[in-house]
Order: structure tokens, then C-alpha cells, then sequence
């Protein structure tokens, strides 16, 4: 493995760092108006998932204490 200098090594990261393309305001702005819309719609369904087992473990248990 070769070893590369200081000074090699700034030039490689700055050489490397002039290839990053950042997002534009308006696609950051889009990217968290969708992660937002996601997680909101992802956190409404798994509520809705956990209600409904909720409710079949209540009524699987009256069911088995003999309160059904």
C-alpha cells in the first residue's frame, strides 16, 4: 500500500469534493415534503394496523376468560 503525503492527500479530498452535485433548494424542499407525507401516511397505517390486532387480541381473550 502506498503511502501518499499531506499534501496529496488535500488535493485528492478537494479533487473529490469538486464532484459532489448538492440538490437544489427546490429539491430539498420536494425530498421533505415527501418524507413527511411518507412517514404521516406510514405512522396512519400502522395505527391502524395496531388498533385492529388490538382489538382481535381482546376479544380472542374475553373469548377464552369466557366474557364473550
Amino acid at each position: 500500500m502506498a503511502k501518499t503525503s499531506p499534501g496529496d492527500f488535500v488535493r485528492q479530498v478537494r479533487a473529490e469534493a469538486s464532484k459532489i452535485v448538492w440538490p437544489t433548494n427546490r429539491e430539498t424542499l420536494v425530498t421533505a415534503v415527501m418524507v413527511v407525507i411518507m412517514t404521516s401516511l406510514l405512522g396512519l397505517f400502522f395505527f391502524g394496523i395496531d388498533t385492529f390486532f388490538g382489538w382481535v387480541v381482546r376479544f380472542l381473550l374475553s373469548l377464552a376468560t369466557g366474557q364473550g
